[in-house]
Formats: structure tokens, sequence, C-alpha cells
């Protein structure tokens, strides 16, 4: 199951893989922009302490993504 959310100009695909029921692992990848000078355009990243609840994973797997572009990027102005 995937969800692609635009934050500041990049996508976050978020991806659920069912490991027990109704109990997911997250992974999210970040594409967009020029961002291949930080190795990070396209990697699959996992997060960890899962597994969760559907709408756990699908909320944990957008804040990582965001958390990590805003790392790349700096604070909004």
């Amino acid at each position: 199951m995937d969800r692609v959310i635009p934050y500041r100009g990049f996508e976050i695909r978020v991806t659920l893989r069912l490991v027990e029921e109704d109990m997911y692992n997250v992974t999210f990848q970040i594409t967009g922009h020029n961002v291949g000078r930080t190795s990070v355009d396209g990697a699959i990243v996992d997060v960890r302490r899962g597994p969760f609840s559907q709408r756990w994973a699908y909320l944990i797997g957008e804040i990582a993504g965001q958390a990590a572009i805003d790392l790349i990027l700096g604070p909004e102005s």
C-alpha cells in the first residue's frame, strides 16, 4: 500500500508492508529536486520500532520523510 505526499517541492512515498494482522512495517522514499549530492534521492529508508497500525504507519512515515527533507533544506523561512 503506497501513499505519496508532496512536501516542500519533494515527494515522500510511504509504503506499508503487512507483517501481522492489521500491523505494518513502513518505509519511505524521497524523490524530487536534485539531492543526488547527498545520496538520498530515491533511497528507501526503513522506519524502525515497528510494526504499527495502518494509521500510525502512514503518519510516522510522513513525519520521518518530512524530517529528512527539513534536514536537507534547512528550516523554512
